[in-house]
């Protein structure tokens, strides 16, 4: 029986994985320069190298995540351009969070021409926590006002500001949730779209020197 997979497990795992495949030359990734290719290429490896060592429940097009149980989705990113898209559920998602967390694997490709292969030299791993996976201006913007003594018309003012994707009655009721229960700063940047963009710069920099966003590597 293989052990069962838990969050400590995955981020250990993740670094030993990150240092492996910075070494690897693999002739497939040879002259790809589509970072969608490449994404699904280290995503599945990865993957199936936890399932070699660990009991866990793989995602599907229904969960929408890489690892529903542990509710963490897994991203690839080039270091040129740190960013990828997830699917938009509401405008909540840019004060609250994702719902999920994210391992995060970001990468500088290289070819060897003389071989004719390609390698993915992982220069950051991070993990963050759901609860950090906000908009950090979104956050850091809503929390000032909260501690202003602002009030529910200074609140749903900032929404508008800030052209989330929502209309005066999703407006008023995130209004009135924030009230309740006010939001915890995020780390991402999350820019409007049809599906979110996620840019991760801050949580590079970041990981290791705030709760909730971990440096794996």
């Amino acid at each position: 029986m293989k052990p069962r997979l838990i969050i400590q497990k995955l981020r250990e795992e993740a670094s030993k994985f990150s240092e492996i495949e910075s070494s690897y030359y693999e002739s497939s990734l040879y002259g790809v320069t589509d970072g969608k290719a490449i994404g699904t290429y280290l995503e599945h490896k990865f993957t199936d190298y936890l399932t070699k060592l660990y009991d866990y429940e793989k995602g599907n097009s229904a969960s929408g995540i890489d690892l529903p149980r542990l509710q963490v989705d897994i991203k690839t990113t080039s270091i040129k351009q740190p960013q990828s898209s997830c699917p938009f559920k509401s405008a909540s998602q840019k004060v609250f969070g994702l719902g999920y967390h994210l391992l995060i694997f970001v990468y500088e490709k290289t070819d060897n021409h003389t071989n004719q292969t390609g390698c993915l030299n992982i220069q950051h791993t991070v993990f963050v926590e759901k609860k950090r996976t906000a908009d950090f201006q979104t956050t850091k913007g809503m929390l000032d006002i909260l501690e202003r003594d602002g009030n529910k018309d200074d609140v749903i003012g900032f929404i508008s500001e800030r052209n989330l994707p929502v209309d005066e009655i999703g407006a008023d009721q995130l209004a009135d949730r924030i009230l309740k229960s006010p939001p915890i700063q995020g780390y991402l940047t999350i820019s409007n779209a049809l599906q979110w963009r996620l840019q991760y710069r801050r949580v590079i920099q970041e990981a290791g020197t705030v709760s909730g966003v971990f440096k794996v590597r």
